[in-house]
């Protein structure tokens, strides 16, 4: 892990305990979870191609998944962790080998018995691949809920992004945001989140192709993303989320506007099985006319803009799982015939603690 990434978590981690440090009733809880996966990748390399099944070449992948998270509550106060770490590695093509480790911290305190303070961290860092990262953030915040249907948090912080293969996408600067949710009855619930960041770049701004530039600066950009969600908690699950993000420049060819539709589905079946969907469709726009920034979506898969995804779960055990999934990627690149699409299937098993 990336240095500032260790001195976040421990600047998080001392303030977070000195803040539990007058407690007097303490309650923990925690969960534990390991998958490993066997998987069959029919586009490896992640190519594109004239046609629209692709031409990609297949090869074998293991990975596994490491997932860890609890919760310390006493009295007033509450700190709140979670770390994954993971990998990928790839039978034949070696680049697109994996290491992936995030984490989440949380300390707040409650004024009253609605109204809470409170600050928190995050840090993700993935090495391997074309999308070699260190994606930091810290905010406080200040939380509302006046009784359990409904929530409200509001925050304001700074995020650190670096990203290896091109410094020049990296960037910092301050980011505001907010999150919302809504719990209609026992099985309805509405949700929405907002947040916009001002980004600052080391890179100098891109002029378009023709033009005599009149002065020279940095690239600055301000990054939208709102989203609104239902779920539904039934005899089926059900869960449907519409996202905007959007990335206005004053760099020629880096602004761009995304949406997104998601959707995710489960239901029991006999024989103790679970079967769980997901899926998304996505759609972006270009106001330059093109798309030239280095930059990239902090989502695995990200360049693939429509999904879908099938798992098949049977527990054979209070602790162990055995699963079934296959998954779908696929886009096409705007102004040009080329598409991407990707297989992925395989077996895996989880334990659980």
């Amino acid at each position: 892990m990336v240095r500032p990434l260790k001195r976040l978590l421990s600047t998080l981690v001392v303030l977070c305990l000195a803040l539990a440090g007058g407690a007097h009733a303490a309650d923990l809880e925690g969960a534990l979870r390991v998958t490993g996966r066997t998987l069959l990748d029919g586009n490896a390399p992640r190519d594109f191609s004239k046609g629209r099944l692709g031409s990609g070449a297949a090869d074998l992948v293991f990975s596994l998944l490491a997932s860890g998270e609890g919760r310390y509550t006493a009295d007033r106060w509450q700190l709140v962790g979670r770390y994954d770490g993971g990998g990928r590695k790839y039978l034949t093509f070696s680049d697109e080998d994996v290491l992936v480790q995030a984490a989440a911290l949380e300390g707040s305190v409650a004024l009253g018995t609605s109204l809470g303070l409170g600050v928190e961290g995050r840090a993700k860092d993935r090495r391997g691949g074309s999308r070699d990262y260190s994606d930091l953030m810290a905010s406080a915040f200040v939380e509302y809920a006046p009784d359990a249907r409904l929530a409200l948090r509001l925050r304001a912080g700074a995020q650190r992004f670096l990203y290896r293969p091109d410094f020049a996408a990296s960037f910092g600067g301050p980011a505001v945001g907010f999150l919302a949710r809504f719990r209609i009855d026992r099985r309805h619930a509405l949700s929405a989140s907002g947040e916009y960041g001002s980004r600052r770049y080391p890179s100098s701004v891109r002029y378009p192709p023709g033009t005599s530039p009149t002065w020279t600066g940095r690239r600055q950009d301000g990054a939208l993303l709102a989203s609104v969600g239902y779920t539904y908690k039934g005899p089926v699950a059900l869960g449907l989320t519409y996202t905007y993000q959007e990335a206005s420049s004053n760099s020629f060819g880096e602004s761009v506007q995304r949406h997104r539709l998601s959707g995710s589905a489960g239901v029991r079946l006999p024989w103790r099985l679970m079967l769980l969907a997901q899926g998304s469709l996505g759609l972006n726009r270009y106001p330059d006319g093109v798309y030239l920034s280095p930059d990239i979506i902090l989502l695995e898969d990200d360049e693939a803009q429509n999904t879908l995804s099938l798992k098949l779960v049977r527990p054979l055990n209070g602790h162990l799982d055995v699963e079934l999934s296959f998954a779908m990627y696929g886009t096409q690149l705007p102004r040009n015939e080329l598409y991407y699409f990707r297989q992925v299937g395989g077996v895996g098993l989880t334990w659980r603690l």
